[in-house]
């Protein structure tokens, strides 16, 4: 018997499954933004927030485990364990999570205001489907 082969994961499908690994925990104000357009450093940038130190490390640390049982490593991660934004690269993607403060200070969704927001309400629950409205 052959050995099953691992599926390549698109952008698109790595940026959906951090999305999905946040709603889980319960980020806040989630988006995904397209921005292959814009900028060399990535196709797809997800953001969201968190509500407390401990939440955002929680929010890190579901995303990393549910994109390496998906076999997509991290290639780094910043400011773990500050509590106002970690960024975890993952080449084609990058997941900003943030403290209220500091995603209000940064204002990415303004800097990338001009790139493409993904409509993620097919991919989250029901019930947090109306915080992650604008």
């Amino acid at each position: 018997m052959a050995e099953m082969e691992m599926k390549e994961l698109s952008p698109r499908e790595i940026a959906e499954i951090a999305v999905k690994a946040l709603d889980s925990k319960r980020a806040k104000d989630i988006k995904l933004l397209y921005v292959e357009k814009q900028t060399v450093l990535a196709d797809y940038y997800v953001l969201a927030t968190g509500n407390s130190n401990t939440q955002i490390n929680a929010l890190s640390g579901e995303v990393e485990h549910k994109l390496t049982e998906a076999g997509v490593a991290v290639s780094h991660i910043e400011g773990y364990g500050n509590g106002t934004w970690v960024l975890m690269d993952y080449g084609t993607v990058a997941v900003h999570i943030f403290s209220r403060e500091a995603r209000d200070f940064y204002n990415l969704d303004k800097l990338w205001s001009d790139s493409e927001q993904i409509d993620i309400t097919p991919i989250v629950t029901a019930e947090d489907k109306e915080d992650n409205k604008d």
